[in-house]
């Protein structure tokens, strides 16, 4: 498509193609929510990030907001960094500036999560040095019921089973915001082919080694036996939904039990103990969450064990999520364990 049309296209919000103009609008919609000034948008080169970024640009002919477009390059694979100069030219061309930043640590084990992590602490310390708040990733309808499948695959619950949240905090100071969890992954290809004519796909999304590709070539067999992925969507949303209900109620009863003494968190045991197991689980990770504000909570039988101690008479400490637990009269104690 000549530079042209591509410009018209994201001038107009793509008012030129009906369905793509409903995705940019319920885009527009998100941001306007959030009220910032200026982003981080996560890039990789693949056509869903790219349609992000398209998306961002026509985002700015409506708001005067500021973006930064940041491509992290693992170095594992052998082309990496050529492909990242493609992606950078492909964002030239829409006057566009790509910033790449290659990571030095050396990934060998749980290659796709340690890639993750080292990502999401690059761009976040770009975050930080730039006074950003808000990283944007291109997170869609496909990656949110993937998800799903794999944590239903591990026996998870009702947290578990709502999937990735639309907005998650990294820290005190970043939030990581998905604004096309609720988009289709081919309206995305769409944009992509229309503004910058390619994309480029990583060949470890192909690789069948890993759970998730496994997973993500479920979806032609399970859509041709009529199990649609907007359906499965629809019942994550409601089972998020419950889990907002839930920690809404959840947090009433937290302050009844739950007070905090210097950089302790003393629960109030003779209450505790009254509690079934699962509340017992979320009161534990609540609590951590107090002292510890990057921390995910833990697998139930993790928890399970600890609950299991605490009731034993001779209980006396106990360690988990980086924090100790212990007794203190008539509560039950816990602080971050010293390093």
């Amino acid at each position: 498509m000549s530079r042209k049309n591509s410009s018209v296209n994201l001038k107009n919000g793509f008012k030129d193609h009906k369905d793509l103009s409903s995705i940019f609008l319920n885009f527009k919609n998100k941001l306007d929510s959030l009220k910032k000034k200026k982003y981080l948008v996560a890039v990789s080169g693949g056509p869903d990030s790219l349609a992000l970024v398209a998306l961002t640009k026509a985002y700015t002919f409506c708001k005067k907001t500021k973006f930064y477009y940041l491509l992290v390059d693992h170095n594992i694979r052998k082309n990496s960094s050529q492909e990242a100069e493609k992606v950078k030219n492909l964002l030239k061309k829409e006057y566009l500036n790509l910033k790449i930043l290659l990571n030095k640590k050396k990934i060998t084990k749980n290659i796709q999560a340690e890639a993750r992590n080292v990502r999401y602490n690059i761009l976040t310390s770009f975050c930080k040095k730039n006074n950003i708040k808000v990283i944007l990733t291109a997170h869609n309808l496909e990656d949110q019921v993937e998800t799903f499948l794999i944590r239903l695959s591990r026996g998870s619950g009702l947290k578990g089973l709502s999937a990735m949240k639309s907005q998650t905090k990294i820290n005190n100071q970043v939030s990581l915001f998905r604004p096309l969890l609720d988009t289709q992954k081919q309206f995305l290809v769409k944009i992509s082919k229309i503004i910058f004519g390619e994309y480029f796909i990583d060949p470890s999304n192909k690789d069948q080694k890993y759970l998730r590709t496994k997973v993500r070539n479920l979806k032609k067999p399970l859509e041709k036996s009529g199990i649609k992925y907007e359906k499965i969507f629809k019942s994550i949303q409601n089972l998020s939904q419950s889990k907002k209900t839930l920690d809404a109620y959840l947090s009433n009863i937290f302050k009844e039990f739950i007070k905090m003494s210097n950089s302790e968190i003393l629960i109030n045991f003779k209450k505790y103990k009254d509690l079934n197991t699962d509340i017992k689980i979320a009161l534990i990770n609540h609590s951590i969450k107090q002292l510890k504000s990057n921390y995910y909570d833990l697998r139930s039988k993790k928890v399970e064990n600890l609950i299991s101690n605490l009731d034993k008479k001779d209980f006396k400490n106990s360690t988990l999520g980086g924090c100790i637990f212990f007794k203190k009269g008539e509560y039950l104690c816990l602080k971050l364990e010293k390093r």
